[in-house]
């Protein structure tokens, strides 16, 4: 026999389950989800050939040798920043910190700018990484502005991105809530007033995250623990270490203090009180000044500032160093480095140029300047694919910040820098490119910062509406939708009348692909205000009819949904805006007429012959005005409304058709958010109405699709949703079972959402664990697919369907009958549009081999039915074969599984005809992966 392939994860599933631990404790072990871990169990158990776990553990590798034994190798830290030079002293200190950081929820090391905060904070975070199940996370808070941002922050480094629907903070604390990992966050003190809120929220939704803050204040937070980082110490087992630091330090840039000198070096650093940055700086100029220049340079200038707000404790000994090395520095050097401390992020020379750049300081002088700044410590030099940037340090770019004010350069630097900033972000518009993306990082927080200064200034009002809209289009391009729809309402805000109204329809678009009605609807409103004082009645009808719209068409992402009463009025009010002789307005107007009879249609049972002619008619109308007003977006909706219209009347094909014509119809439309969420949920609807219609290899390519959508590269359960349905139609064990891992931790992540296909989604997976004979997982998934979906629709739609399926498998014929005992048009709500074809069909399968008195005539109802379905089809030809006993007919059927895509019916047709066939179905059967098949035959076949 052929030794089974064991995949790596699975190696790591069977040596844990050797240890004897439950599959909680092997997820919490190997950083994966406990239905990932059962999903492997069961792989294990089908490739071993073994019956239960305890088999399973005999078969994991020996023990380790007893040098070798001890807990599980945790998973690697993330990348901590690494340093460029060692870590000096603080034995002590270092010791006292680790400790505290994994006994204690949150620790915030405080201290002077300057002392080594963040230094100490990541010899710390290296030192215990390896006792934290989910590693390290390092965040560096000095370029966000924003204190609304800390969390994006986070979120950006910890790999969350955002989802439908959901804020990206409470996105990120669901991605968090399992997990056991240490989070530094450094440098708070700028954004106290949104990491306190942010860190509250975390740390008490998420019991296995620790933080280890620095900060130049205490934090404020409930469970806080403060650890004061004091200066270096000054006489430590008979040597400094603050004179270790610098002579470390000045050994690096040439040549080392004699011995002889270490004592008059200690005497110094005491001096300078201590402090990490003051001794560094003071060590950078060793091998130019001396130890008798560096003491006279510090004799004469070591001060305490008088007078101001900031001269304080807290600042006092890294001013005056600074101002000390400062005041070394030719004019135009001093010129360069207080107006390049505007720069948020690492800047390049041509940057710092077109900013810094005027008399007395000559743009020919600005690349030498940056080389002297850094060999003094004054800027830090980044290499970077791009050619070489330079940063000034947090410290340092607030002491720039000071000596522009005090030169009366403040103003006209920032101004400089936000025009610099429309310059890049107007380059950045020219979408496309593999670096693209590099691009945008590497200014966007110099974009927000430059914004923030402009949007509160009046005179700055223009430029800061036009970097607030170019930010909005570009945060989009990249993916953070969150921002781009703050960014489009705060360009909105710098507005007024139409410009302001079409800021807030875009904001609108946005809002609609992050999946949250609410702020749909509540932007179109405002956006029809807005539209309204501007005297544009015509689009402020439209945009109430977009409101009316969405609070039926997407009332699924509402929190509240709008009153009958609310939205009425608001139609009320379209059509008196409306006027006369105004397609889209009209148009707009009749896609709201479409929604809301599609969705009183939809609610009532019963009505098809009533209304269906009706609803079908007035949504071909709003399609062909949508055309007429030649708005793609608008069209499109209105096909959407036409093939939900079409589906709840029955007409499976007709629906699919539509939906696909979406498609087309947006290919031609301007690439706005708006038509983004539109080809989003076109896509979906696709591949739904592919699956309705048995057009397996259709369903598999739209969802492809939509999964390649960028605004759900990182979403999961939404993207992958239709193709696990397709896959498990088809049989492909393998690759649902794959695609199970993704959805369930994205679905997990996004706060277990309900929606229309992720129910169905996870009903498949269960499913395909039943053909696999794997019912604890079935199980397992099949309380899922309730969490995920609708109840009701699980246990009269789909549910039902996917249940058959199981029970005809494992031969169960008459608990199939049962399963699908109401007649189709009993519970047409719950079977109709993607499911109705599939129901019929197999109800007609399991009537047939129940022995089912009435099979026939179920057989004759569901061929009318499925009439031009192949999988469906091929499904009542062979209950029809097999009611008559017609062997030639049911081989013909597998030919036409086969190619319909759907092996596993094929797989099952040949088993069913037994004889020879039953080998090769067998075969076929095990190729997918799944558990053999108990064969039911017809308990009285006729002729």
């Amino acid at each position: 026999m052929s030794t089974p392939v064991i995949s790596a994860r699975e190696a790591d599933v069977l040596a844990l389950l050797g240890e004897h631990l439950s599959n909680a404790e092997i997820a919490a072990r190997l950083f994966i989800s406990v239905r990932t871990v059962e999903s492997h169990v069961s792989s294990l158990l089908r490739k071993l050939e073994v019956p239960d776990r305890r088999a399973l553990s005999r078969r994991a590798p020996g023990p380790p040798r007893a040098e070798q034994q001890g807990p599980a190798p945790a998973r690697p830290a993330r990348a901590l920043p690494a340093p460029l030079t060692a870590f000096v002293g603080r034995a002590r200190e270092r010791a006292e910190l680790a400790t505290a950081v994994t006994e204690r929820r949150l620790v915030t090391a405080v201290g002077l700018g300057g002392v080594g905060k963040t230094r100490i904070a990541l010899a710390v975070a290296a030192q215990v990484a390896g006792d934290f199940a989910d590693g390290v996370c390092f965040v560096d808070l000095v370029p966000v502005t924003d204190p609304g941002r800390v969390g994006a922050a986070v979120a950006a480094a910890m790999g969350v991105g955002e989802q439908p629907g959901r804020g990206i903070d409470d996105t990120l604390v669901a991605a968090l809530a399992d997990r056991r990992a240490l989070l530094v966050l450094d440098n708070c003190e700028q954004v106290r007033d949104g990491v306190a809120p942010f860190l509250e929220q975390l740390l008490v939704a998420c019991p296995g995250i620790r933080v280890l803050a620095t900060s130049r204040a205490r934090l404020m937070v409930p469970f806080e623990w403060v650890f004061p980082v004091p200066p270096l110490s000054r006489v430590g087992g008979g040597e400094s270490e603050a004179a270790a630091l610098f002579l470390e330090r000045a050994a690096a840039v040439g040549r080392a203090p004699a011995p002889e000198e270490r004592d008059r070096i200690a005497a110094l650093c005491e001096r300078l009180d201590g402090m990490a940055l003051a001794i560094e700086l003071a060590a950078a100029r060793w091998s130019t000044l001396g130890l008798d220049g560096l003491t006279a340079g510090l004799g004469d200038q070591l001060r305490i500032l008088a007078g101001g707000p900031r001269a304080d404790g807290r600042h006092r000994s890294v001013r005056a160093v600074l101002d000390w090395s400062h005041d070394l520095l030719e004019p135009q050097d001093r010129a360069l480095l207080r107006r390049v401390s505007v720069f948020v992020a690492p800047f390049t020379a041509e940057a710092a140029a077109e900013v810094a750049a005027f008399a007395p300081l000559q743009a020919a002088a600005v690349a030498d300047g940056l080389g002297r700044l850094a060999e003094q410590s004054l800027l830090v030099v980044t290499p970077s694919e791009t050619g070489t940037r330079y940063q000034a340090l947090e410290t340092l770019r607030q002491y720039g910040t000071e000596r522009l004010t005090d030169a009366g350069e403040l103003t006209d630097i920032r101004s400089r820098h936000l025009a610099w900033c429309l310059a890049g972000a107007a380059g950045l518009e020219e979408l496309g490119g593999p670096d693209w993306r590099a691009r945008f990082d590497a200014v966007a927080e110099d974009l927000r910062a430059a914004l923030a200064w402009a949007a509160d200034r009046p005179e700055q009002q223009a430029d800061a509406r036009r970097l607030a809209w170019s930010m909005a289009g570009l945060a989009f391009h990249r993916n953070l939708l969150g921002e781009a729809q703050q960014r489009y309402e705060q360009a909105a805000s710098l507005s007024a009348g139409a410009d302001a109204a079409a800021a807030l329809r875009q904001a609108a678009g946005v809002a609609g692909c992050r999946g949250t009605g609410d702020d749909v609807y509540r932007l179109h409103r405002a956006a029809a205000e807005a539209a309204h004082q501007a005297g544009d009645t015509a689009w402020a009808a439209r945009d109430l009819a977009a409101a009316a719209t969405a609070a039926y068409r997407f009332s699924s992402t509402f929190s509240r949904i709008p009153s009958v009463d609310e939205v009425t009025g608001l139609l009320t009010a379209a059509r008196e805006q409306a006027g006369v002789n105004d397609p889209a307005a009209e148009a707009a107007l009749a896609l709201a007429d479409a929604a809301v009879i599609a969705d009183a249609f939809g609610a009532v049972q019963g009505a098809l012959d009533n209304t269906a002619p009706d609803t079908v008619a007035c949504a071909e109308r709003a399609v062909e005005l949508a055309r007429r007003a030649g708005d793609p977006v608008a069209q499109s909706a209105a096909l959407d409304a036409l093939s939900g219209a079409q589906s709840w009347a029955g007409e499976t094909f007709a629906a699919a058709a539509a939906a696909r014509a979406r498609i087309d119809v947006l290919a031609s439309a301007p690439h706005t958010p708006a038509r983004t969420h539109e080809l989003t949920d076109a896509l979906a609807m696709a591949a739904a109405t592919a699956v309705g219609a048995g057009e397996l290899a259709a369903a598999r390519r739209w969802g492809s699709r939509l999964a390649e959508q960028p605004q759900l590269a990182e979403v999961g359960d939404h993207a992958t949703s239709w193709l696990l349905v397709a896959d498990a139609f088809a049989g492909h064990a393998d690759q649902v079972l794959t695609g199970s891992v993704r959805f369930l931790d994205a679905w997990q992540q996004a706060g277990r959402q309900r929606s229309f296909s992720l129910g169905p989604a996870a009903a498949s997976i269960a499913m395909i664990h039943g053909l696999r004979g794997d019912h604890e997982a079935r199980a397992t998934w099949l309380a899922i697919t309730e969490q995920a979906g609708s109840k009701e629709d699980h246990h009269r739609g789909h549910g039902a369907v996917f249940d058959t399926v199981v029970l005809l498998h494992h031969g169960d014929a008459q608990a199939a009958l049962e399963r699908t005992a109401p007649e189709p048009e009993q519970v047409w709500k719950w079977v109709c549009w993607v499911w109705l074809h599939w129901y019929t069909a197999l109800r007609a399968e399991a009537a047939v081999l129940a022995g089912h008195p009435d099979a026939g005539d179920r057989l004759a109802a569901a061929r009318a039915t499925v009439a031009g379905n192949p999988v469906a089809t091929a499904l009542v030809d062979r209950a029809q074969a097999l009611l008559c006993g017609d062997q030639a007919r049911l081989l013909t059927t597998a030919a036409a599984f086969d190619a319909a895509g759907c092996r596993y019916q094929s797989a099952r047709t040949l088993l069913l005809a037994g004889g020879v066939h039953t080998a090769t179905g067998a075969a076929a059967l095990a190729d997918l992966g799944l558990a053999p098949m108990t064969v039911a035959r017809p308990h009285h076949p006729r002729p």
